[in-house]
């Protein structure tokens, strides 16, 4: 991965600024493409060029010019709302991309971007490629481990998800030993993990959360891993942490840490373990 300009088409979160903190310790020249109304006031700073969502030519346009040797995308984006396809300028004038850009779920939505961007010549770089470091590594990355019970909650979450990947639906399930309490769909783990709290501390929220309960994250089999990583960080840990989650387990190689050490260190303090699973 040698040489030559990367464009980093950036999103919501810190990830675009850790992605530019490795290729600037790797030496490797690039340049940040933010996106209006996403990305970070930090990442805006620190940004070559800004360019609306729904302004498909003008980002294309902005990469063309810059030539880069690969382009990433890094941070997250939402999809728009009707109402945003529907009544901005950058929709209209870009109407044709977007018709076939908005069909479909996430994933389609992803593949589409990919597709829009490899059409006009780009080479689509992965995090886990430009910045490998970020990606958790196997076994434990705190002090505790799993016992008995989060070891099947752990293998009964990875064959659940491993079911769902032909389906457009969430990375993440949680699972107390066989049970499943739930999946990640579009509203995102943390908004899964907070339904988790209310299922797993019933009556009144005072309840105990079922033994072994544990937050599995992994991406699907077939994944197109350059634009669609699974990610944790603090905010991760805190949620499962409040939901009664006795540990996280996510894919090694495959999935983000954000602030590895901080993660690590929060999980230990709360008393959760936090492991990378090899492939199985």
């Amino acid at each position: 991965m040698a040489g030559g300009t990367v464009a980093i088409v950036a999103g919501a979160g810190r990830l675009p600024l850790l992605v530019a903190s490795a290729l600037d310790a790797a030496g490797r020249p690039f340049r940040i493409l933010a996106i209006r109304g996403f990305a970070d006031p930090a990442t805006r700073r620190r940004a070559h060029a800004t360019v609306d969502l729904l302004d498909v030519r003008g980002a294309l346009a902005r990469l063309d010019a810059w030539r880069p040797s690969g382009v990433t995308l890094a941070g997250a984006v939402s999809r728009p709302s009707p109402a945003a396809l529907l009544n901005t300028l950058a929709a209209l004038r870009n109407r044709d991309e977007l018709r076939s850009l908005a069909q479909g779920g996430d994933d389609h939505l992803l593949r589409g971007v990919l597709a829009l961007l490899e059409e006009h010549g780009h080479r689509i770089l992965g995090v886990h490629e430009l910045a490998p470091g970020l990606m958790a590594p196997p076994g434990p990355l705190g002090a505790r481990r799993p016992d008995a019970a989060a070891e099947t909650s752990v293998a009964t979450g990875r064959a659940l998800l491993a079911s769902l990947a032909a389906h457009d639906v969430g990375q993440a399930a949680a699972v107390a030993g066989r049970r499943v309490l739930a999946v990640e769909g579009p509203e995102g783990t943390d908004r899964m993990l907070a339904r988790v709290r209310g299922l797993a501390r019933r009556p009144l929220g005072l309840g105990r959360p079922p033994a072994g309960l544990v937050l599995v994250k992994l991406a699907k089999s077939g994944q197109d891993l350059r634009v669609d990583l699974p990610a944790v960080g603090p905010r991760t840990v805190r949620a499962a942490a409040a939901a009664g989650c006795a540990g996280i387990a996510v894919g090694a190689g495959d999935t983000l840490i954000l602030d590895r050490g901080e993660t690590a260190a929060l999980a230990d303090a709360l008393g959760l373990f936090l492991i990378g699973l090899e492939a199985a």
